[in-house]
This record gives structure tokens, sequence and C-alpha cells, in this order.
């Protein structure tokens, strides 16, 4: 699929000439000020992104999920994710970027797609922070902030050490504002959940069968569907098509390509039949759709 015409950002475009290719630091004043002609329209990553609002406020838009900002307001991006926001002047916080090598390479059983803020398009980017809370988390980014400034040896060990403490209260965090009780006792459910999602963004265009993916899992689709519907409250197949659909959005929004090629590039051969699947899950056709979100 060619999705190279929505902006894809790289970490070195925002310090060209930093020490360090794959893990980027900044205020979000600075980061607000310094790279703004590269931000101020909707774009994707491909990097891992986290951040802390300690000041302003606003609106942060996630793949057509719109979060609002406010002091201790915790998000985080994974890369292919399409992001804007509209923030107030007087913006602060601190915010950090990383490839997924950057962490993955310092374990072996540790990944970042454990973490559900990362793995899985299903659960919200955004955690809401008390102000206990959010001192603590922000003093966790200064702590990276001033690492990642340091010339100190062994100064990349520590900040994975303090990314990986950051990850793991906010996954604590995390688990106890929006995990479910049936989720929170089901741990395997979750493992499994995340691998089929992983399965499911490496081949939804070519492959949109339950069948299939339950396969590859080494396992039946009625317990494929019995792990989406405690996880997520929904079937396979309609894990599937949410995925599908999502994608479709954002082709359709950021793309300047005709609805048919979309619909093949998406990987549907009769466009008809892309609009009955389009229009059932989002109540509109592509082009009215269109017609109503177009930037």
């Amino acid at each position: 699929m060619n999705n190279n015409e929505i902006s894809v950002l790289n970490i070195n475009l925002f310090q060209p000439e930093a020490k360090r290719s794959d893990f980027y630091f900044n205020t979000l004043k600075e980061h607000l000020l310094k790279s703004h002609k590269h931000i101020e329209k909707p774009h994707r990553h491909d990097f891992y992104a986290c951040m802390i609002f300690t000041k302003g406020n606003g609106i942060h838009e996630i793949d057509f999920q719109k979060y609002d900002v406010s002091a201790g307001s915790l998000f985080f991006m994974s890369p292919g994710q399409v992001h804007s926001w509209q923030l107030s002047e007087d913006t602060d916080g601190f915010i950090f970027f990383h490839s997924q090598e950057f962490f993955d390479l310092h374990f072996v059983n540790e990944k970042l797609r454990q973490y559900p803020f990362f793995g899985s398009v299903h659960f919200p980017r955004k955690i809401q922070l008390e102000r206990q809370k959010t001192f603590e988390i922000s003093n966790l980014f200064q702590q990276i902030g001033k690492e990642n400034s340091s010339s100190e040896i062994l100064s990349e060990n520590l900040i994975i050490s303090l990314l990986s403490q950051l990850y793991i209260n906010s996954l604590r965090l995390f688990s106890e504002l929006s995990f479910n009780e049936t989720t929170q006792t089901n741990p395997i459910y979750i493992q499994h959940y995340q691998h089929f999602e992983e399965l499911l963004e490496q081949n939804f265009v070519k492959e949109k069968s339950a069948n299939q993916y339950a396969k590859w899992m080494n396992i039946s689709t009625k317990h494929l569907n019995r792990i989406t519907q405690t996880v997520v409250h929904k079937t396979a197949s309609e894990v599937i098509t949410d995925r599908i659909i999502l994608e479709a959005k954002r082709l359709l929004i950021h793309l300047d390509e005709s609805l048919v090629d979309i619909a093949f590039n998406l990987g549907y051969e009769e466009y008809s039949y892309f609009v009955r699947v389009f229009r059932k899950k989002t109540g509109q056709t592509p082009s009215l759709f269109l017609k109503e979100n177009k930037l």
C-alpha cells in the first residue's frame, strides 16, 4: 500500500545534529516552537512517542479520536498513527520519541507491544493523571531529559531503565483507570489479543478472514472470538473491519487518490463491496465521509 503521501516524520527531522539518531527529548514548549513547520498538519510518525502536559489546554486528535488536553494529560502514540492537535499558547510539558529498536534491543522478554497503550488500536491513548501522579510521572520525564543531555558513561542504559519505569508505572495507572475487571483477570487473553493485533497490522490488506488469523495463532476461531469479546467486547471479524475502516478513513482524508484506488489499496477489487463495508460500519458512504471530513 502506498501511504507515502501522508507525511511520515522521522526522528532525525527533529534533531539532525543530535548524538542519538533513535531518541529525542524536549519540553513541549520548545518542541512546538522549533518543530511547528513539521507538525502543523496531520501526520504519521515512524517512531513511538510519549508526552505529558503540565500546562495549557486544547484538543489532541489521534486516528479520529479527539482527546481533551489539560495539565496531567499523558499520551502514548505508536508508529503509523495519524495525529494533529490544537493547543493553547501557554502549553508546556515534556515529550520524547524513540525507535522500536532503541527499546527492544535492550530487552529479551519485554517488548513495547506488551503495553496496551502502544499495542492495541482499541485502547485509549490518553491517561488523565491527578496532581500527585502528574508530579511523579513528570519527574521521570525530567530524569530522562537530564540523562539525555548528559555525557556520563552508560547514559543510554539509564535512559532505557527510566523509560521502562515510566511505562510500567503508566501501565499500572492505565489498568486502574481503563481496564474492566474481566480484562484484569485474563492476562493470557490480553497477550493473545496483542498477538492477534500484531498479525492484523501486518496482514489486514491481504487477509480479512478471522478463520485465517485463528489458524496463524494455532487456536480455534471460536476461541479467538472469545478472546476478542473478553478484551474489547467485539468479535474478531469486527476487530478486523475496524482496522480496515480506520485505514480507509486515513487514506480518504490524507491522500489525493480516487475512491476506487483507495479501495484497491485496501485489498478490495470491487469498489461496490468496499462501499457496502464502509457504509455498514460508519453509516455513510466513503464519498460522504470524505465530503464532511476533508482537510
